[in-house]
């Protein structure tokens, strides 16, 4: 049955007119309204609400002017979470084009890949990355910055002493300040068609394991940062100051964290790379009210030997998303700083939120919450596709406003995952009678490692690759401070000999950190179905079983190393 939710917050509205503009839209309002407030705060240098603007339309007009960039053009950025980042993306919406967001652990092989898929015209990175993005190719026109060009006095002298950022010649890539050189002038933004035209193309990863692009609208993004003003209830007039330590190439930190925070006029401390003992620092800094994160954040936090000296009292809420949140972490965390954790649901594919648990309202530990506004849920039986009871697992199917328009390049992908207008998500769940919706299981092989997608399928074509290697199967192991981490099992070729370590290391050039299998298991065969199936789940559950048995106890307790 669609879910009609019982207990829905007293003031939230279960219905909104979204409007049908430009994602940036909102954002530019902010300009208007709080045009000396600092939008970005990064590292002690601000960029005000004014700046962002004028800022975002010098990189727009550099575009069309210096490149030829057109309606439609996708541009690249592979950036951490600093001001170039936001700029570019404000930047490239103002130029009608289609930005890009580049995962920026990926090594040169996942460059390439999403590169020639998407078919970015313009690349911007930062100087430390620029090797391994000219080794990946496919871009017709490079842009490249550095940290040192947001930083305040005298950080931006001591980056350069500390720093160890290769040359760039100048006759392949255009430095930032060289391209950002000339003001806007009469530069008008292109006109776009908010719910025909992608605002930005968010990778993401499925069932077989191949990254694809989802192509979320304006409209899409408009949805949803509507859709979490109105949840939030945080009443007009009030400066929010939000961390965003998720990065930016990940749908929840690029429109929960950020996108959503500067569409209210909130001052954003963008933080470029999550280390327990900085963000502490930071918020001893800036006394933030909201902390989006994963549950691997609060884990470090909570578990970092200075967190008792800390004073989190500033935070009244923290967003947990991307992977399941423990009862019992959620419950230490709570009163240990007393902050609240609202824990919510979603996909790259919705933008990405459609459930939460009620920030005014009844919270239940162990679910994701209730559905936004305009937004419908429904549980089927995984055979027959028929709705099920209500308390019975299903598959989660989704609707609203803020679902995807589908993924770029991919009709018939796109096809399969919706079922008469639904969005199949592909994940088991069930909901209660009151509406609120509990996660148990994935149909999809997919390992949640620390909040990232990791397709098990994807390392095993990496493993293939070793002259050594047999056959390999890849299977997320129970983690307890990432949640989930790869473990890869693997046989060898009669000739064959390689030692894990080797393996490890092998994989260590070839994929991101975060998709590095944690451990290597060397069997004799692997188990197969009668037809000759490798079958992945009797690996993982043969795992489970002895993680719940207490077997690998100090193993599987370890933080993985992933640096």
């Amino acid at each position: 049955m669609v879910s009609q939710a019982k207990a829905y917050p007293a003031g939230v509205r279960r219905h909104l007119e979204y409007p049908v503009e430009p994602m940036y839209a909102a954002i530019y309002r902010q300009m208007s309204l709080h045009a000396d407030r600092a939008a970005l705060t990064f590292y002690g240098k601000q960029v005000s609400y004014r700046e962002l603007g004028e800022l975002s339309d010098r990189f727009a007009a550099a575009l069309v002017r210096r490149f030829g960039i057109r309606k439609g053009d996708r541009v690249g950025i592979m950036l951490p979470n600093c001001p170039q980042n936001v700029i570019a993306v404000l930047g490239a919406q103002r130029a009608g084009a289609i930005p890009v967001e580049f995962n920026p652990m990926y090594v040169p092989r996942e460059i390439e890949h999403q590169a020639k898929d998407s078919g970015c015209k313009v690349m911007l990175t930062l100087d430390l990355f620029w090797p391994k993005v000219l080794e990946a190719g496919q871009i017709e026109h490079y842009i490249v910055t550095s940290v040192k060009d947001y930083l305040p006095f005298p950080l931006n002298l001591l980056y350069n002493l500390k720093a160890k950022a290769p040359k760039v010649p100048p006759n392949l890539a255009v430095r930032w300040a060289d391209f950002m050189r000339e003001p806007a002038g009469d530069f008008k933004p292109a006109a776009v068609e908010p719910q025909e035209d992608a605002a930005v193309l968010i990778y993401t990863g499925g069932t077989t394991g191949v990254s694809k692009g989802v192509m979320l609208t304006h409209y899409n993004l408009c949805a949803n940062i509507m859709q979490t003003q109105e949840w939030a209830q945080r009443g007009e007039g009030r400066h929010e100051t939000v961390v965003v330590v998720l990065p930016m190439f990940h749908s929840f930190g690029f429109t929960v964290s950020c996108m959503q925070s500067l569409a209210s006029g909130a001052t954003c401390i963008l933080v470029p790379k999550f280390d327990a003992k900085e963000l502490l620092k930071i918020v001893d800094k800036y006394h933030p009210t909201s902390l989006p994160g994963v549950p691997t954040i609060y884990t470090a936090l909570l578990h970092d030997p200075d967190f008792p000296k800390h004073d989190l009292t500033s935070i009244e809420y923290c967003v947990s998303g991307a992977a399941p949140l423990p009862v019992e972490l959620l419950q230490k965390f709570e009163s240990a700083s007393g902050s609240k954790i609202l824990e919510g649901y979603g996909l790259s594919e919705t933008s990405p939120v459609t459930h939460c648990n009620p920030m005014h309202g009844e919270r239940v530990p162990g679910s994701v919450g209730l559905p936004y506004p305009d937004t419908e849920v429904r549980v089927v039986d995984l055979t027959t596709g028929a709705d099920v009871e209500l308390g019975h697992e299903g598959e989660i199917l989704l609707k609203g406003p803020q679902v995807m328009k589908g993924y770029w390049n991919r009709p018939q992908e796109t096809t399969d995952t919706f079922v008469d207008g639904w969005l199949r998500t592909g994940d088991i769940g069930k909901q209660d009678e009151d509406g609120y919706l509990y996660l148990v299981d994935r149909m999809k092989d997919m390992v949640l490692s620390g909040g990232f997608n990791v397709y098990p399928r994807e390392i095993d074509e990496v493993l293939y690759q070793h002259p050594a290697v047999l056959e390999a199967c890849s299977v997320g192991i129970p983690d307890q401070y990432r949640g989930e981490s790869v473990k890869s099992f693997v046989v060898l070729k009669p000739e064959g000999q390689a030692t894990d370590q080797e393996l490890l290391a092998f994989c260590k050039e070839r994929l991101a950190a975060y998709k590095r299998p944690l451990m290597v298991e060397f069997l004799p065969e692997l188990p197969k179905s009668a037809v000759g199936k490798v079958l992945r789940r009797v690996l993982a559950a043969q795992e489970r079983e002895k993680f719940n048995r207490g077997l690998e106890t100090e193993l599987y307790s370890q933080p993985a190393n992933h640096d």
